[in-house]
Protein backbone atom coordinates (compact mmCIF):
# COMPACT_ATOMS: atom_id res chain seq x y z
CA UNK A 1 0.00 0.00 0.00
CA UNK A 2 1.28 3.45 -1.19
CA UNK A 3 1.74 5.97 1.89
CA UNK A 4 -1.03 8.86 0.68
CA UNK A 5 1.39 11.35 2.69
CA UNK A 6 5.18 10.56 1.28
CA UNK A 7 4.28 7.70 -1.05
CA UNK A 8 6.60 5.11 0.25
CA UNK A 9 5.82 1.48 -0.67
CA UNK A 10 5.98 -0.48 2.95
CA UNK A 11 3.71 0.26 5.76
CA UNK A 12 2.58 -1.92 8.96
CA UNK A 13 -0.96 -2.96 9.71
CA UNK A 14 -1.41 -1.92 13.30
CA UNK A 15 -4.95 -2.70 13.84
CA UNK A 16 -7.70 -4.68 12.10
CA UNK A 17 -11.58 -4.66 12.79
CA UNK A 18 -14.57 -5.97 10.72
CA UNK A 19 -17.20 -3.67 9.92
CA UNK A 20 -20.39 -3.79 11.50
CA UNK A 21 -22.10 -5.58 8.93
CA UNK A 22 -19.26 -7.95 8.33
CA UNK A 23 -18.65 -6.95 4.85
CA UNK A 24 -15.43 -5.17 5.24
CA UNK A 25 -12.05 -4.90 7.10
CA UNK A 26 -10.95 -1.62 8.47
CA UNK A 27 -6.85 -1.77 8.92
CA UNK A 28 -5.31 1.21 10.52
CA UNK A 29 -1.67 1.21 8.99
CA UNK A 30 1.94 3.09 9.78
CA UNK A 31 4.25 4.18 6.89
CA UNK A 32 7.29 2.57 7.33
CA UNK A 33 9.15 5.47 6.57
CA UNK A 34 7.72 8.82 7.75
CA UNK A 35 5.18 7.36 10.58
CA UNK A 36 1.87 8.72 9.26
CA UNK A 37 -1.27 6.73 10.13
CA UNK A 38 -3.71 5.86 7.83
CA UNK A 39 -6.89 3.84 7.55
CA UNK A 40 -7.24 1.26 4.49
CA UNK A 41 -10.41 -0.74 3.77
CA UNK A 42 -10.46 -4.55 2.45
CA UNK A 43 -13.98 -5.67 1.13
CA UNK A 44 -14.75 -8.50 -1.63
CA UNK A 45 -14.45 -7.20 -4.89
CA UNK A 46 -17.98 -8.06 -7.25
CA UNK A 47 -17.43 -7.43 -10.73
CA UNK A 48 -20.43 -9.39 -11.85
CA UNK A 49 -23.34 -7.04 -11.08
CA UNK A 50 -23.60 -4.95 -14.45
CA UNK A 51 -26.63 -2.16 -14.21
CA UNK A 52 -28.78 -1.39 -17.39
CA UNK A 53 -29.17 1.73 -18.01
CA UNK A 54 -32.26 3.78 -19.52
CA UNK A 55 -30.76 3.56 -22.88
CA UNK A 56 -30.24 0.17 -22.29
CA UNK A 57 -26.64 0.27 -22.55
CA UNK A 58 -24.79 -2.49 -19.94
CA UNK A 59 -22.32 -1.21 -17.29
CA UNK A 60 -20.61 -2.84 -14.69
CA UNK A 61 -21.89 -1.24 -11.11
CA UNK A 62 -19.86 0.96 -9.12
CA UNK A 63 -20.36 1.72 -5.63
CA UNK A 64 -18.65 5.13 -6.06
CA UNK A 65 -21.46 6.22 -8.15
CA UNK A 66 -23.69 5.48 -5.69
CA UNK A 67 -21.98 6.79 -2.64
CA UNK A 68 -21.18 10.25 -4.92
CA UNK A 69 -25.17 10.40 -5.72
CA UNK A 70 -26.16 9.68 -2.40
CA UNK A 71 -23.61 12.03 -0.83
CA UNK A 72 -24.61 14.92 -3.33
CA UNK A 73 -28.32 14.33 -2.54
CA UNK A 74 -27.18 14.69 1.42
CA UNK A 75 -24.35 17.69 0.99
CA UNK A 76 -24.84 20.54 3.57
CA UNK A 77 -27.65 18.35 5.55
CA UNK A 78 -26.77 16.94 8.88
CA UNK A 79 -26.49 13.47 7.99
CA UNK A 80 -23.31 11.42 9.33
CA UNK A 81 -20.97 9.15 6.95
CA UNK A 82 -21.85 6.52 9.09
CA UNK A 83 -25.90 6.45 7.78
CA UNK A 84 -24.95 6.96 4.65
CA UNK A 85 -22.38 4.52 4.19
CA UNK A 86 -24.50 2.02 6.35
CA UNK A 87 -27.65 2.83 3.45
CA UNK A 88 -25.13 2.42 1.28
CA UNK A 89 -24.20 -1.30 2.46
CA UNK A 90 -27.54 -2.17 2.69
CA UNK A 91 -28.64 -1.22 -0.92
CA UNK A 92 -25.92 -2.54 -2.42
CA UNK A 93 -26.10 -5.98 -0.11
CA UNK A 94 -30.24 -6.12 -1.78
CA UNK A 95 -29.21 -5.67 -5.02
CA UNK A 96 -26.30 -8.29 -4.91
CA UNK A 97 -28.69 -10.51 -3.50
CA UNK A 98 -31.19 -9.36 -6.00
CA UNK A 99 -29.35 -11.05 -9.66
CA UNK A 100 -26.81 -10.63 -11.59
CA UNK A 101 -28.63 -7.33 -13.36
CA UNK A 102 -30.52 -4.66 -12.04
CA UNK A 103 -31.51 -1.20 -14.03
CA UNK A 104 -30.49 1.77 -13.14
CA UNK A 105 -34.37 2.76 -12.17
CA UNK A 106 -34.44 -0.17 -9.63
CA UNK A 107 -31.21 1.28 -8.00
CA UNK A 108 -32.82 4.76 -7.46
CA UNK A 109 -36.15 3.20 -6.32
CA UNK A 110 -34.21 1.43 -3.30
CA UNK A 111 -32.02 4.65 -2.82
CA UNK A 112 -35.19 6.95 -2.51
CA UNK A 113 -36.60 4.32 -0.08
CA UNK A 114 -33.49 4.99 2.62
CA UNK A 115 -33.24 8.69 1.52
CA UNK A 116 -37.15 9.02 2.59
CA UNK A 117 -36.02 7.49 5.92
CA UNK A 118 -32.97 9.28 6.56
CA UNK A 119 -33.98 13.00 5.42
CA UNK A 120 -37.16 14.27 3.30
CA UNK A 121 -34.99 17.29 1.56
CA UNK A 122 -31.86 14.72 0.49
CA UNK A 123 -34.92 12.78 -0.79
CA UNK A 124 -36.28 15.80 -2.54
CA UNK A 125 -33.04 16.00 -4.36
CA UNK A 126 -32.61 12.66 -5.46
CA UNK A 127 -36.24 11.86 -6.38
CA UNK A 128 -35.90 15.58 -9.24
CA UNK A 129 -33.01 13.66 -10.91
CA UNK A 130 -34.30 10.66 -10.58
CA UNK A 131 -37.82 11.39 -11.17
CA UNK A 132 -37.05 14.17 -14.17
CA UNK A 133 -38.62 16.63 -12.59
CA UNK A 134 -39.70 19.18 -15.18
CA UNK A 135 -42.09 21.33 -13.73
CA UNK A 136 -42.86 22.60 -9.85
CA UNK A 137 -46.36 20.93 -9.95
CA UNK A 138 -44.02 17.56 -9.98
CA UNK A 139 -42.24 19.25 -6.97
CA UNK A 140 -45.29 20.23 -5.07
CA UNK A 141 -47.41 17.09 -5.47
CA UNK A 142 -44.10 14.88 -4.25
CA UNK A 143 -43.65 17.47 -1.25
CA UNK A 144 -47.48 16.64 -0.25
CA UNK A 145 -46.91 13.02 -0.41
CA UNK A 146 -44.44 13.14 2.05
CA UNK A 147 -46.51 15.29 4.40
CA UNK A 148 -49.20 12.54 4.21
CA UNK A 149 -46.77 10.09 5.27
CA UNK A 150 -46.46 8.85 8.90
CA UNK A 151 -42.44 9.76 10.15
CA UNK A 152 -40.57 6.02 10.69
CA UNK A 153 -38.00 8.16 12.79
CA UNK A 154 -39.50 10.09 15.86
CA UNK A 155 -36.32 12.71 16.04
CA UNK A 156 -37.00 13.50 12.15
CA UNK A 157 -38.22 17.19 11.82
CA UNK A 158 -41.84 17.24 10.90
CA UNK A 159 -42.51 18.62 7.61
CA UNK A 160 -45.60 21.31 8.90
CA UNK A 161 -45.65 23.09 12.01
CA UNK A 162 -47.79 21.06 15.06
CA UNK A 163 -49.99 24.63 14.98
CA UNK A 164 -50.66 24.45 11.25
CA UNK A 165 -51.53 20.85 11.51
CA UNK A 166 -54.62 22.19 14.19
CA UNK A 167 -57.15 23.68 12.24
CA UNK A 168 -58.96 25.12 15.41
CA UNK A 169 -56.93 26.58 18.49
CA UNK A 170 -57.71 29.16 21.27
CA UNK A 171 -55.88 32.07 20.44
CA UNK A 172 -54.16 31.96 24.42
CA UNK A 173 -53.30 28.86 23.50
CA UNK A 174 -51.95 28.87 19.87
CA UNK A 175 -47.98 29.81 20.83
CA UNK A 176 -47.84 26.77 23.68
CA UNK A 177 -47.84 23.05 23.55
CA UNK A 178 -49.72 20.74 25.76
CA UNK A 179 -46.22 20.72 27.80
CA UNK A 180 -46.38 24.31 28.48
CA UNK A 181 -43.80 24.68 25.91
CA UNK A 182 -43.48 27.34 23.31
CA UNK A 183 -43.86 26.37 19.86
CA UNK A 184 -41.49 27.71 17.19
CA UNK A 185 -43.37 29.17 14.34
CA UNK A 186 -41.58 28.33 10.84
CA UNK A 187 -43.75 31.04 9.06
CA UNK A 188 -43.58 29.15 5.94
CA UNK A 189 -46.32 27.29 4.31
Amino acid sequence: MRCPKCGFRDDKVIDSRQSRDSSSIRRRRVCLQCSYRFTTYEQIERSDLRVIKRDRTHEPFDRRKLVNSLAKACEKRSISLVTLESAVDEIVHELETSGREVSSGAIGTKVLEKLRAIDEVAYLRYASVHQRFNEVDEFVDAIQALGRKIKPNALQRELFPPEMAQPEMHPASAGTASTGQKVKSHGRV
